[in-house]
Parts: C-alpha cells; sequence; structure tokens
C-alpha cells in the first residue's frame, strides 16, 4: 500500500496554475524522484504534500489519510533552502530542532553525538552556525532531517554544497533508509544522483506531470538502436548497415539503418577487422531524456 498517494492536485496563486492534475504514488522502501525544471510545481507540490499549502482540488494522502500533527512528528523534510538558526550553537540548534518533531533530551542524548561522528561535525558542535561553511550546515540540516526517524523522507536537493566524499556518504544513508522500509521522496537536477539512487520517477513541468513510471521502463523506452563503440583504427568508408557516424571524442555514434540490429553491425565491424575497445547500444543518460521530454512539452502546450 502507497505511503503517499497524490491524486489529482492542482494549485493557483492568483492568474498562475502552479500544478495542473498531478497524481503519483511513493510506496515503503523505495526512493522516488520528484523532477521539473525550475518552476515547474515541485516546491509547490511538496509543500501541499506537507499540508503547508491547500490544493484547491484532489486529495493528498500520507500514512494512511490527511496529514495532521501527529503525522508531521513521522515525516523528515529538508527544503532546499536552510532552516537553521545562524547565531545558535550547532548542537543547540539541532537539539531545539529534535524537540519540534517530539523527541525528549534523553532520546537527543543518546541519538546526536552519533550522527555528529558520522557526518565528521563532533569538532564543530559548539561552534555557531553561521560559523560553519555550507557544506558542513548542509550536514548539519540533514541530521535535523534524520535524527528523529521518520516514517516518511522528503529531501529538497540534498546533495547541495557537498564534496564527492560526503555526497557518497549521503546517499549510503539514503539506501540504508530504502532498506529499512523508509518511504523518501528526492527532488534534486542531478540527474547522475537521480539514475543511481531512485526506483522510479515523476517529471513535471509548468505544472503538469510528463513522465512517470519506473526508472528502467523510461529507459528502455526511450533507448535507440544506436551504438556507442571505441576503436584505435578508423572505421573502413561505405560500411553496410550505417545510416551515420557521429564522432565524440574517442567513442563513435553509430545509426544503423532501418531494420539493421546491433548484433549486425558487431558482425559487420568484426568482418572487416575493426579493432574494438568496447561496443555497447546507446542508452540515453536521464538528462537526455530530462532534455527530450520537456522540449516536447513545451511544444505541446505552446
Amino acid at each position: 500500500m502507497p505511503t503517499v498517494s497524490v491524486t489529482h492536485i492542482s494549485k493557483s496563486f492568483g492568474n498562475t496554475e502552479a500544478v495542473k492534475d498531478v497524481s503519483f504514488e511513493v510506496n515503503p522502501g523505495e526512493i522516488f524522484g520528484l523532477l521539473g525544471p525550475n518552476g515547474s510545481g515541485k516546491t509547490t507540490t511538496i509543500r501541499i504534500i506537507l499540508d503547508i499549502y491547500r490544493q484547491d482540488s484532489g486529495t493528498v494522502s500520507i500514512l494512511d489519510g490527511p496529514m495532521n500533527e501527529a503525522k508531521k512528528n513521522h515525516v523528515g523534510y529538508l527544503p532546499e533552502e536552510r532552516g537553521l538558526y545562524q547565531d545558535v550553537q550547532v548542537e543547540r540548534c539541532l537539539s531545539y530542532l529534535a524537540t519540534l518533531k517530539g523527541m525528549t533530551q534523553d532520546q537527543i542524548a543518546a541519538k546526536l553525538p552519533g550522527y555528529f561522528e558520522r557526518f565528521e561535525l563532533t569538532a564543530y558542535k559548539k561552534k555557531k552556525m553561521k560559523e560553519l561553511s555550507k557544506g558542513m550546515q548542509q550536514k548539519a540540516q540533514l541530521i535535523a532531517t534524520l535524527i528523529h526517524d521518520p516514517k516518511v523522507l522528503i529531501i529538497d536537493e540534498p546533495f547541495s554544497s557537498l564534496d564527492p566524499v560526503n555526497t557518497q556518504l549521503v546517499k549510503d544513508i539514503l539506501r540504508e533508509q530504502r532498506e529499512a522500509g523508509k518511504t523518501i521522496i528526492m527532488s534534486t537536477h542531478q540527474m547522475n544522483q537521480v539514475e543511481t539512487l531512485c526506483d522510479r520517477i515523476v517529471l513535471i513541468n509548468k505544472g503538469r506531470v510528463l513522465l512517470y513510471d519506473d526508472l528502467r521502463e523510461i529507459r528502455d523506452r526511450f533507448t535507440t538502436n544506436a551504438i556507442l563503440i571505441n576503436s584505435d583504427a578508423h572505421l573502413p568508408e561505405d560500411l553496410p548497415g550505417i545510416a551515420s557516424v557521429e564522432e565524440n571524442g574517442l567513442t563513435l555514434r553509430l545509426t544503423p539503418q532501418e531494420g539493421v540490429m546491433p548484433q549486425d553491425l558487431l558482425n559487420t565491424l568484426v568482418k572487416h577487422g575493426v579493432n574494438l575497445k568496447s561496443f555497447e547500444i546507446a542508452t540515453p543518460s536521464l538528462d537526455e531524456v530530462f532534455i527530450r521530454v520537456v522540449n516536447e512539452g513545451n511544444a505541446q502546450h505552446e
């Protein structure tokens, strides 16, 4: 049974319709990508789920019903804009935010040191928030999101300002949360992170759902029969079965003629003595899918 169900929600601000008939579901034990360009309606959708905004139409169910004050203690929210008290010591700030989620001082004292250690913030816990770097503040915000052990995590740009080491740390933590059965909604513009983490995605643009499916199914749907090869030799001219060849550094993109399969191309290249270092079907990146779907959606609604 879905943990979060968004059903035909719409929301307008004056004459601007920010969200238009958006529907999707998020299940326990999955990382779900909520994607879209700037101004697409993602943040409005998140705020409706959190009951910060009320939708004009449609319904939202979270943890088996409408949001209420008790359920908010079971939700961890990482906003894109940091919500930390800059003139307060790190330890005091995070302790206070944890109490807002229903934690006792004893519970906080038992859990906070472990989070400081894992995020390498122990040496900074007595410093004021404003004395921390942007990356350290992002880690502190993540602790505030996780410390009360929420059932639902809604995270907006979780990798903002993080170096590669800390990015990997956060990815590991998100995978651990998924394995623990948590429901995770992640909004980010970093498509490479979506590809490595998300199970399913919804792509919203101009308030409308353009794409909603399992990530593997989406990539398969947009895969062409083009081939990427790497060779240390030039291709013979007029190879049969090839419609076009594009160079991209050391990689060549071969587009076969209609009816020619990848195996046919491989046999042709081997037959003509082409020394192949690599040969693979040109699966589109999520960036490519994102750009294509958004452009097609824009063209349809012009």
